[in-house]
């Protein structure tokens, strides 16, 4: 499969858009498009991310060899290889859903750990359909809405219902919910049903009460993780750049201390939900580069 070729490489690394040829511990994927509803609203400027995300990345590409405070380490890049966008258009939701599966899954057949860049929050539900037979993993998912809707004006696969299609999934063991506040499309039956599937929901108040050390406490210890981060789930104070303010939400801190938690397990990640054209000076863009390079280190 080939990719779309993106103008630069996530924090400079090499660009390969053929995926078949990709070698490398981790590679970037940008996710644009993933299944709309018939009016997207804010999130349809989550198409613009990937290359955002990218831009920003640059300038911390330059210091490699540097000093990092938050992983009290030196910033040195793994083996990564920048894999491109996947392509697709804003109304053809199954045909981009059949891209992105058939783009991971190549990249996973590679040996290469996904990083993937979205895109709206309808995009997991084709990415983790890729770890079929590669199984069972763990969905650690932050967020501050359930999205565990069935669906949304007919459509099963929109951005309220990633949580619903995962715990469908036969190879995805277990869902952790992390960063539930506020108001969303969740209506009482879809919490009964979230909860009856096994998932654990923590919300950010009983995060912030009860630590991350507790929260990587109910993964199991020997369990291979995928990580959907949505926005959202951070704090506005910390990223305000997403599509669906909601306040009260993870700190950036906290953010960082769970990825790099599960980061020797982690099979893939997913981030989603940043709305570039809202980005006041590209902040929003920069935490995201840092959180994925929580996970960007050698085991």
């Amino acid at each position: 499969m080939i990719t779309d070729r993106p103008e630069m490489g996530f924090l400079g690394a090499p660009i390969e858009t053929h995926l078949e040829r990709v070698d490398a511990r981790f590679a970037i994927l940008g996710v644009r498009y993933g299944w709309p509803y018939p009016d997207p609203g804010t999130t349809a400027g989550c198409a613009d991310a990937p290359a955002a995300i990218r831009r920003r990345s640059a300038r911390l590409g330059r210091f490699a060899g540097h000093w990092d405070f938050d992983a009290d380490a030196s910033m040195t890049l793994p083996s990564l290889i920048d894999a491109g966008d996947v392509p697709g258009t804003a109304d053809d939701g199954r045909g981009n859903g059949d891209r992105i599966e058939g783009a991971v899954r190549t990249l996973l057949d590679r040996g290469a750990v996904p990083i993937c860049l979205g895109g709206d929050d309808s995009v997991p539900i084709p990415i983790l359909r890729a770890y079929q037979g590669r199984g069972p993993i763990v969905v650690l998912q932050v967020d501050a809405h359930l999205d565990f809707r069935d669906e949304v004006a007919g459509v099963r696969e929109g951005y309220s219902s990633p949580m619903r299609r995962a715990s469908e999934m036969d190879h995805v063991a277990r869902i952790v919910q992390v960063g539930l506040r506020g108001v969303g499309s969740a209506r009482p039956d879809d919490v009964r049903d979230a909860r009856a599937a096994g998932n654990l929901l923590v919300t950010a108040a009983e995060l912030r009460e009860r630590g991350v050390p507790w929260l990587l406490e109910q993964l199991p210890s020997d369990a291979s993780v995928f990580v959907s981060f949505d926005c959202d789930g951070l704090d506005p104070s910390v990223l305000p750049a997403v599509s669906a303010l909601a306040p009260g939400g993870l700190g950036y801190r906290e953010a960082w201390d769970l990825l790099a938690g599960v980061r020797n397990r982690v099979v893939g990640a997913v981030f989603t939900e940043l709305v570039p054209g809202r980005d006041r000076d590209e902040i929003s863009a920069l935490v995201v580069v840092r959180l994925i390079g929580s996970l960007l280190r050698e085991a």
